[in-house]
């Protein structure tokens, strides 16, 4: 990313932001400390006005921006856990999976676990209450639910590690 300031006298300062799209974001911070952002589509197109926001306004949505109130944690591992011992776990299948190609019911993976899949995630799609002729694709995202080892258990043997 690439950041270009300037100045312009009588108004402030102007910082113009390669974005990864090849647009550029524009900022122009006024003496008064109004701030005014534009989107150029391309380096010599015109700039359109998105929106212009006050000192105060804009210092708020900076810290918001530059993560002071909440910094974002991809977490690899998405459970819920729904009362007691029994959680609501998300499963990823890769392509190595063991169980890729297999029906639910092929896999066996309630009989052996304990756990039940309760919903897949495919794609944009969401498969509710998949019966046991549904078939595991790469991809596919298992929604679990059982108790901590079962779902361990599960996730394993989805994992093949």
């Amino acid at each position: 990313m690439t950041v270009y300031e300037s100045d312009l006298p009588g108004v402030g300062k102007k910082h113009e932001i390669d974005l990864p799209d090849g647009t550029q974001l524009v900022v122009v911070t006024h003496n008064e400390g109004r701030r005014e952002v534009f989107l150029r589509p391309a380096p010599d197109g015109d700039s359109e006005k998105l929106f212009e926001l006050s000192d105060d306004l804009a210092r708020q949505v900076g810290t918001i921006l530059e993560g002071a109130y909440f910094q974002p944690v991809k977490s690899q591992n998405i459970e819920t856990l729904l009362g007691g011992d029994t959680l609501l776990e998300w499963v990823s299948v890769d392509e190595g999976s063991p169980i890729v190609g297999q029906t639910l019911g092929e896999s066996d993976l309630r009989a052996a676990t304990g756990a039940s899949v309760i919903a897949i995630e495919r794609g944009e799609n969401v498969i509710p209450s998949p019966g046991a002729e549904t078939e595991i694709q790469p991809g596919d995202t298992l929604i679990v639910v059982g108790t901590r080892e079962n779902c361990e258990d599960f996730e394993s043997r989805v994992t093949g590690a």
